[in-house]
C-alpha cells in the first residue's frame, strides 16, 4: 500500500508545492473535493483520462495519513 504514496508528489514548482498526482497539475485536494461532491471513481476516470484508479487510491491513502495526525492545528477561528 505504501507504494501507492509514490504517486503523490510535492514539487515546489508545480501548484505552489501542494501535493499533486504524479507531478501533474492535478492536486490531491482537487480529487478529494470531486469525490466529496459525489463524483464516482468511474466518472473521475472517464472525465480525466490521464488519471488512473491507483491515483484515486493513493489520494485516499494520503488523506487517511493526514487525518491520522497526532496533532490537529485549527485553521479556522470561530467568531465569538
Amino acid at each position: 500500500m505504501e507504494k501507492l504514496l509514490e504517486r503523490i508528489t510535492v514539487n515546489p514548482t508545480i501548484c505552489n508545492g501542494r501535493p499533486t498526482i504524479r507531478n501533474m497539475r492535478f492536486t490531491v485536494a482537487q480529487l478529494l473535493q470531486l469525490l466529496a461532491s459525489g463524483m464516482t471513481e468511474a466518472e473521475l476516470l472517464a472525465d480525466y483520462d490521464y488519471l488512473e484508479q491507483e491515483d484515486i487510491k493513493a489520494c485516499l491513502l494520503y488523506a487517511s495519513h493526514i487525518a491520522n495526525a497526532r496533532m490537529i492545528v485549527p485553521t479556522l477561528s470561530k467568531a465569538a
